[in-house]
């Protein structure tokens, strides 16, 4: 947990104060946490991802801005802005309504070009005809869809390794620095997944959801060649993260650690689900074949600021 919040700057946005934090003390994170927690119960969806939400908490492996919205002293607003490599930045919004919303929007633009700009990328749950208009007012264009994907539990199929593959769980103490290496290879172009470091995994590790049994190595002499990896979540049980070392892609095994990953939440889940970018064809053919289809989306607004 960081220092109590450093206040960089205050000002009025029409009927609202206006604070932007770098670091989040327990005051600060327990009003942005209830606000967090209103719009879930609003909208059945966590209003911030989990990256940005550790930002918050923990702080961000880089850095974050938060821009924070009271009226008469209760928040009502909170935008997220989370720096992932040099100038490539994530932007997440929270508001009571629309119109508190565009204009936290317009202030995180301005945070942003006070900070020197960079590549934005604004995520949008459900994205409308509105959310549209408010990016083109941005001056941001549509970038990324993200696909929520749904299956039922158990398949019929089971997972079956390629010859010199063993699966088998995660073990904390011992597989971290193996499974860093290889997340960072799979992932090298990835600006949120790639470059994790021990201190990111295990945050993730001390979540309350993580479970080392449904995070599944698969193993060849060289060592780590894959994994997929599970949480439980409230409805259903989801497939978090799956990589492939470069060595053994195009080779069949992520369509088997799918399948791995699966087998272990139809211990405790009667559905499956995933996000998956709608431009990774061979990955969405691959998951409507297992009997996945598409319950929404999300999307990514993006544009260069500053």
């Amino acid at each position: 947990m960081g220092s109590e919040a450093r206040h960089h700057t205050t000002a009025t946005i029409e009927r609202v104060d206006v604070e932007v934090i770098s670091e989040s003390g327990q005051g600060s994170l327990d009003e942005i946490a209830g606000l967090l927690r209103e719009a879930r119960e609003r909208t059945h969806h966590q209003p911030l991802g989990e990256h940005k939400f550790l930002d918050l908490v923990h702080g961000g492996k880089d850095c974050f801005r938060g821009i924070v919205a009271r009226e008469n002293g209760t928040v009502v607003g909170y935008a997220h802005l989370s720096r992932h490599g040099e100038r490539i930045w994530a932007l997440e919004l929270v508001a009571t309504d629309d119109p508190l919303r565009a204009d936290i929007a317009h202030r995180a633009i301005d945070v942003l070009a006070a900070e020197g700009g960079g590549h934005l990328h604004l995520w949008v749950f459900r994205p409308t005809a509105a959310d549209d208009a408010l990016a083109a007012d941005l001056g941001l264009r549509h970038g990324r869809d993200l696909l929520h994907m749904r299956v039922d539990l158990p398949l019929e199929r089971k997972a079956e390794p390629p010859e010199g593959i063993v699966l088998r769980h995660f073990v904390p103490g011992r597989d971290e620095e193996a499974w860093l290496e290889v997340n960072n290879r799979a992932f090298a172009e990835h600006p949120e997944q790639g470059a994790w470091d021990r201190k990111t995994l295990e945050r993730r590790m001390g979540e309350a959801w993580f479970d080392p049994e449904g995070f599944v190595l698969a193993e060849d002499k060289e060592g780590i060649a894959g994994f997929c990896w599970t949480k439980r979540g409230d409805d259903c049980g989801e497939i978090y993260v799956i990589g492939v070392d470069p060595r053994w892609q195009s080779g069949g095994l992520g369509k088997v650690l799918v399948i791995a990953g699966l087998e272990h939440i139809a211990k405790h889940r009667d559905h499956g689900c995933l996000y998956v970018d709608a431009a990774q064809r061979p990955a969405v053919e691959l998951y409507t074949k297992l009997g996945f289809t598409e319950d929404h989306r999300d999307r990514a607004y993006i544009g260069d600021v500053g």
